[in-house]
């Protein structure tokens, strides 16, 4: 086996192997992380999962029935793009970083591309976590007001306020194998918060009784960006393959993973829309009635789920802001401020977009399917180079190309339209 050196790192990388060598290369294991195949199923579950599993119902409700077949299709194309992603940094083996792989296609102008979308991307979704937290705790305790240095602030901002201090400590971890343990915390959460809707459902007097639409043409473009922000994790799959221990099942990870969070997805989605049908809301928890037992468990699990993907989420900006301009500073300990600011800005982000429907829409419309179909695919086509031959792969990830496209192109413009009508 030949290896090779990479340049920001003291750890050696299988370059070539030889095809001679077929047990040796059954049971290779890479070096470059510690991360077990639990630990990263939960890590990737955990990007995966989250506060889509809240909006989903309201993505049903938007679209009808019909839509669920969206659900299917954005969940596959996604599953497919994150295996072109490893076969990306398969080709070479100095791709480290979501980054890299878009300069390694496109050279510099395709690396700066690629950070500005993932990275607006994941800083977006970071403040929509602040939202998250605000809509639910103002939801609980609607009378609580702050206090401030004699200024007066409301309780759903005051919320958000107080939810950044308790996550900032979080927000400095940058181990994966650490963040793991975090990760499972998010994963158990998710599943927690769909027992706990289909309790309230069942047992506690609000019941199924709702049939809903089998299709609201209008809703579609709405449906589709908020299925899409469910699978927006895709610039983090690399930082996550890269932690592996054994980066040869990281194909077996995405598969665990996106059954994991489709089957989830699907499962809230049907269980929200027959219990409140289309006036059901963006969060499925603000529709809970806050005096059962079961809401209330759901609603404060909710809280639980930003804690544990906040961290995971601004890592890849964090790492692209020091490779901007750290790179002559010692980046371990700048690392601290950088996370303070940005968690700080997040938090102004949210008090000033308080439309965690609309917003994340916007997301998943314009940004979300950007990252998670149209880069994969584009960055692909270009490292592989099959997009010089005729054949059945490129005509596959041209299809999924011009879905992505259309999806981001008519459901970024419906979502923006009805944040400025919400304004």
């Amino acid at each position: 086996m030949e290896v090779k050196k990479h340049e920001d790192y003291s750890v050696t990388l299988p370059l070539l192997f030889d095809n001679e060598k077929k047990e040796e290369d059954e049971e290779y294991i890479s070096s470059t992380g510690n991360a077990s195949f639990i630990s990263t199923c939960f890590n990737g579950v955990n990007a995966l999962s989250g506060v889509g599993i809240l909006s989903v119902p309201y993505a049903l409700a938007s679209g009808g029935w019909l839509s669920l077949i969206l659900l299917f299709i954005i969940a596959s194309s996604t599953f497919y793009t994150g295996l072109l992603i490893k076969r990306c940094m398969d080709v070479d083996p100095t791709i480290r970083t979501y980054l890299d792989i878009g300069e390694r296609a496109f050279g510099k102008t395709g690396r700066m591309l690629v950070s500005m979308a993932m990275n607006v991307e994941l800083y977006l979704v970071a403040a929509g976590f602040m939202i998250l937290e605000g809509d639910n705790l103002s939801e609980l305790f609607p009378e609580m007001d702050f206090e401030i240095y004699g200024t007066h602030i409301g309780a759903k901002s005051g919320f958000v306020i107080l939810f950044a201090i308790i996550i900032l400590p979080t927000s400095w971890l940058n181990s994966m194998s650490v963040l793991s343990y975090i990760s499972a915390s998010g994963v158990i959460a998710s599943v927690i918060i769909l027992c706990s809707v289909f309790w309230a459902g069942e047992f506690d007097d609000i019941g199924f009784q709702e049939k809903g639409k089998i299709v609201n043409w209008n809703g579609i473009p709405s449906a589709i960006s908020l299925y899409a922000f469910c699978y927006c994790a895709h610039p983090v799959f690399p930082n996550i393959y890269t932690s592996m221990r054994n980066q040869r099942h990281f194909s077996k990870v995405l598969f665990v993973c996106f059954s994991f969070c489709t089957f989830t997805y699907t499962t809230m989605a049907v269980i929200g829309y027959l219990m409140f049908g289309t006036k059901v809301q963006s969060q499925i928890t603000l529709d809970l009635p806050t005096n059962n037992l079961s809401s209330k468990v759901a609603i404060w699990t909710t809280l639980v789920t930003p804690i544990a993907k906040y961290a995971l989420m601004i890592t890849p900006i964090v790492n692209t802001i020091e490779a901007w301009i750290l790179s002559s500073y010692n980046k371990r300990s700048y690392n601290f401020l950088i996370r303070t600011i940005l968690m700080i800005s997040t938090v102004i982000v949210a008090l000033s977009l308080p439309f965690f429907g609309y917003l994340m829409s916007f997301v998943g419309a314009l940004l979300s399917v950007t990252t998670a179909i149209t880069i994969p695919c584009l960055c692909y086509l270009k490292i592989s180079g099959i997009y010089r031959r005729i054949g059945v792969e490129m005509m596959i990830v041209w299809i999924v190309v011009l879905i992505g496209i259309v999806v981001a192109a008519v459901g970024s413009y419906i979502s923006l339209l009805d944040m400025i009508n919400n304004v």
